[in-house]
């Protein structure tokens, strides 16, 4: 191929979908109250929302949610099952705050821990865990670092597994957003335990057995994940929330108020489910667009998704959806139906471009001596009519 076709990059097209028409304004961006705040879809993976997103700060509780992941990955590979019992120390009978009301007579099993641990927010039943799964606090505390890094929480440490005030214990909202999604998309057999409303172990404390996620007593979707609140921390909340074929999570932190933290929650998932819409805009095969192709026995292909692209749209905005098709081309044949050899580009308004890769509808075979040459003559006298670029 001459080298100034290998080096040429066309941008095909720009369309429009004109999906959605209507006379009120379009939707401005959500000014979330709390210090950091971040919403994630799950289900047309679309992160909605970034405040301060990446920042590290005291997470207080929310930790908890990697200690339970530690705990569920135990159970997964099989070192642990729900009915190991744990001794408890006397340090994790002694932990302040929030607690399970554990002594050192006890032997709760995994089971009651993890209740323990969401609905109690027990800063005992976590050093239990820790002890349990990896002989000290400390040594826990190690893992939970490796493992932030492995699952690409990039603004996470850990000094401990209950979230107890360290300089050392600091998550971004971003890090938790990530931590929920995986709790829910990769333990789904346990994420029940995040939406029970009430625990009593061995009938302790009953007037202290209540989960403290405000949005549990709400008819809204939510199902989770878990509060957090010290004085450095303000208060926080990892929530989650499913209407219809939606899964939203959302994280909040650095609210001043229990009150607060509850009408931001429910604020944050009526604006989630009720100012966007999920769309199909293309059906899996459907031609997006056409592609010269170089030296083949076709002079062209069309470039079609492999799946059904369903995205989600501000349910008020006037402006159409943009989409741009790119590749590096003409292409070369042979090509193979199925192969991959563009990628279509969707903008929308107030969120993330969407990228999505298109593969060729059809087989192209090399040509022969008349359509090689065919093609060449076309593509120089296209060259020099645009511009009498030389073959350098």
């Amino acid at each position: 191929m001459p080298r100034f076709l290998s080096r040429q990059f066309l941008r095909l097209f720009t369309f429009l979908f004109a999906l959605i028409s209507c006379s009120v304004p379009a939707m401005s961006a959500y000014d979330s109250l709390a210090r950091a705040a971040y919403m994630y879809d799950i289900t047309t993976d679309t992160v909605l929302l970034e405040k301060n997103a990446d920042v590290a700060l005291p997470p207080a509780s929310m930790s908890k949610l990697m200690t339970l992941n530690m705990l569920f990955e135990a159970l997964r590979d099989g070192r642990v099952t729900l009915e190991t019992r744990f001794g408890v120390s006397t340090r994790a009978k002694n932990m302040g705050g929030s607690t399970m009301f554990l002594n050192e007579t006890d032997r709760p099993t995994v089971a009651e821990l993890i209740q323990g641990i969401i609905v109690l927010s027990g800063n005992d039943a976590c050093v239990v865990v820790a002890e349990g799964l990896a002989g000290t606090e400390e040594a826990f505390a190690r893992l939970m670092n490796e493992r932030a890094k492995d699952l690409g929480m990039k603004n996470s440490t850990f000094a401990n597994a209950s979230g107890w005030p360290d300089p050392n214990q600091r998550m971004s909202v971003r890090d938790l957003g990530i931590l929920a999604t995986r709790l829910i998309t990769e333990f789904p057999e346990y994420y029940g335990y995040f939406g029970q409303k009430e625990f009593a172990f061995d009938n302790r404390a009953p007037d202290n057995r209540f989960n403290r996620n405000p949005l549990l007593k709400l008819d809204i979707g939510a199902d989770g994940l878990k509060t957090g609140h010290t004085q450095e921390a303000g208060f926080g909340l990892v929530g989650s929330a499913k209407q219809g074929n939606r899964r939203v999570v959302f994280v909040i932190a650095g609210l001043p108020t229990k009150k607060d933290r509850a009408e931001e929650s429910e604020r944050m998932v009526n604006w989630a489910f009720r100012q966007f819409i999920q769309k199909t805009v293309i059906r899996k095969g459907d031609e997006v667009a056409r592609a010269k192709v170089w030296l083949g026995d076709q002079d062209d292909i069309g470039l079609v998704p492999t799946r059904d692209v369903s995205l989600l749209l501000p349910a008020l905005a006037r402006d159409a959806l943009a989409g741009e098709v790119t590749y590096r081309g003409p292409l070369e044949a042979p090509i193979t139906k199925g192969q991959e050899v563009a990628e279509l580009t969707l903008s929308r308004k107030d969120l993330p471009d969407v990228r999505i890769p298109l593969v060729a509808d059809r087989d192209v075979a090399p040509g022969g001596f008349l359509p090689r040459l065919r093609t060449a003559l076309d593509v120089l006298i296209a060259r020099y009519t645009q511009g009498g670029v030389g073959l350098d």
